[in-house]
């Protein structure tokens, strides 16, 4: 559904989303809402070609509410000879809103892509993500933003809304998850008002602090805990 949806561009901005992190050999990554490590699969990928091929003391941690998701990613990692548990990743179940188990000031880097929208409390996420990160740490967002060109934006509400439920029904027989999504982004915040909430918790920003890709039908927010 998300290579039908985006017509595989999601995967473009996964990389694009890495590759703004630019992980180093030693960088101790919380990646929330990465059940299926997607995102973690990417940066040890990221990490691996930067240093030579090796891991280093690279380590991701992905957390997610979901069990079964974590299931998956945990059996596509140990695929890739990469045990949960091991020196390089660990899946651990848990609400973004609380990271329970998560130390104070123990993360370089939290990374939570296509999930955040889907927290009841956002800035409960963004307080614990600036809670578990250690000084000098990076907090970056990826998620659907807001389409500002008036015509580019009708256009995308029209596939929105007339598309995706329909290929839901098709590819997934679920309308209705589908017909959440669309409504859940138009709910979402705007770039700047996402910006905005994150200084609210402590962070500090970049420049706007945040970056649109594909006129903004996707966006990255980082913030930083100095």
């Amino acid at each position: 559904m998300n290579d039908a949806m985006s017509g595989g561009v999601h995967r473009c901005w996964k990389s694009a989303f890495i590759e703004r992190l630019a992980p180093a050999p030693d960088t101790r990554l919380l990646d929330v809402a990465g059940g299926t490590g997607d995102i973690a699969l990417r940066f040890l990928d990221y990490v691996r070609a930067q240093n030579g091929g090796a891991l280093g003391a690279a380590h991701v941690t992905v957390f997610d509410i979901n069990p079964e998701m974590l299931r998956v990613g945990a059996q596509r990692f140990s695929k890739l000879g990469l045990e949960n548990g091991g020196p390089h990743v660990a899946f651990v179940e848990g609400n973004a809103e609380e990271l329970a188990g998560i130390e104070d000031n123990s993360m370089d880097a939290y990374t939570i892509a296509f999930g955040i929208r889907n927290c009841t409390h956002i800035d409960h996420v963004i307080r614990q993500a600036y809670r578990v990160l250690k000084p000098g740490g990076r907090f970056m967002v990826l998620e659907f933003g807001k389409v500002n060109n008036p015509l580019l934006s009708t256009l995308y509400d029209t596939y929105s809304f007339r598309v995706i439920p329909h290929l839901g029904q098709i590819l997934a027989n679920d309308r209705d998850s589908y017909q959440y999504l669309v409504e859940s982004i138009r709910k979402f915040p705007t770039q700047q008002q996402f910006v905005d909430m994150m200084k609210h918790e402590g962070f500090q920003v970049v420049g706007q602090g945040y970056e649109d890709l594909t006129f903004g039908v996707a966006t990255i927010w980082s913030g930083w805990k100095l």
